[in-house]
Order: structure tokens, then sequence, then C-alpha cells
């Protein structure tokens, strides 16, 4: 049956783990520092990514958190978006799936979002 556990989310700098499953970076630019090796990443999905100018636009201004989310969340709505999740929603089922991130604050950064929304379009149950 397959498995409809939440991903798991872990920093990337951390060691990976056989639980890990299948690691995904969903950060756009690569972890200063990290090799391919060490990052173990199998998947590098930018299209669930904050854009550039998004990204920037958020950094400028940390209090701007909600308004983030919200037009993170609709970027995610467009038709490349909507593929590259519908890819982790696949990967997910009857696997362990793990995104990792360099962000350190990672309550206040685009993976709750991205969580919020992949939940969404995966199946329960």
């Amino acid at each position: 049956m397959p498995s409809s556990r939440e991903p798991r989310v872990r920093r990337v700098y951390d060691p990976p783990e056989e639980a890990d499953g299948v690691r995904v970076l969903v950060d756009r630019l690569w972890p200063r520092g990290l090799s391919k090796e060490r990052a173990a990443v199998d998947e590098w999905p930018k299209d669930v990514t904050p854009s550039t100018e998004l990204r920037r636009w958020y950094h400028e201004d940390r209090t701007r958190f909600a308004a983030f989310q919200e037009r993170y969340e609709a970027e995610l709505a467009g038709p490349e978006q909507t593929r590259a999740l519908d890819r982790l929603s696949a990967l997910a089922e009857g696997h362990a799936l793990t995104l990792v991130t360099a962000v350190r604050d990672i309550d206040h950064s685009h993976v709750p979002t991205l969580l919020t929304v992949l939940g969404r379009s995966r199946p329960s149950g």
C-alpha cells in the first residue's frame, strides 16, 4: 500500500540518513560549500522553489512573511510548478521523501508553504 506520510524536512548540511529515502533539494541556489556527493540529493526541482524575484523581495524585509507565503503559493499554482509538485507527490508514494534545504530558519522560509501545497496535492490515506 502506498505511503501517505508527510515528507521529512532536514537541513542539507546534515549527514544523509537511510530513513531519508528520496532526498529533494528545495532551494533555488545550490548550498554554499557543499559538494554534490556530500549533499546526496536525488532531485533538484527548481520549479517548486520561490522565484529569484520573490526570494529577493522577501529577503529585503523579513516582516513580509505572510505576504511572501501568499505570493509563493500563487507561484506554485503555475503550470511548470504544478508538474513539479505532481512529480514530488509521485516520488512520495510508497517511499520516504525528505525535503532538504540550506535555510537556517525553516519555519520562516518557503518550506512550510511548500509542505502545505504539497499536502493538498497528495492523496490521503
